[in-house]
């Protein structure tokens, strides 16, 4: 069978509404600096962890410069011997600017779309 209900509170005290209002808002302070705790220690977890990939994707980048500048200098090279080098050099300097634009054609193309 049901007990009814005690007036007195299971802390065994009565407390005012101010203290307890004042306890509300330091346990409600508490959380929040333990969930903005939280969020730090798991933003400084993802950030080791992108760093590496951010500088491996940097080297990678610094690697492809170099690949395209070399093809860029054989492309030259190779058309300097079939014809003047003025015109190895800006036809060389028109390839690499049609793909240059072509794939800059291609990347607003999916910004549009995507947006």
């Amino acid at each position: 069978m049901l007990k009814p209900a005690e007036d007195v509170p299971p802390g065994g005290s009565d407390r005012s509404l101010g203290e307890l209002a004042t306890q509300l808002v330091d346990d409600a302070k508490a959380y929040a600096r333990a969930e903005f705790d939280f969020a730090k220690a798991v933003a400084a977890d993802k950030t080791k962890g992108l760093a590496l990939a951010g500088i491996l994707f940097g080297v990678a980048l610094l690697l492809a410069i170099g690949a395209i500048s070399a093809l860029c200098v054989a492309i030259f090279v190779s058309l300097a011997y079939l014809m003047p080098t003025w015109l190895a050099g800006l036809l060389t300097f028109f390839i690499v600017s049609a793909v240059a634009g072509a794939i800059g054609w291609l990347g607003w193309q999916k910004l549009q779309d995507a947006l």
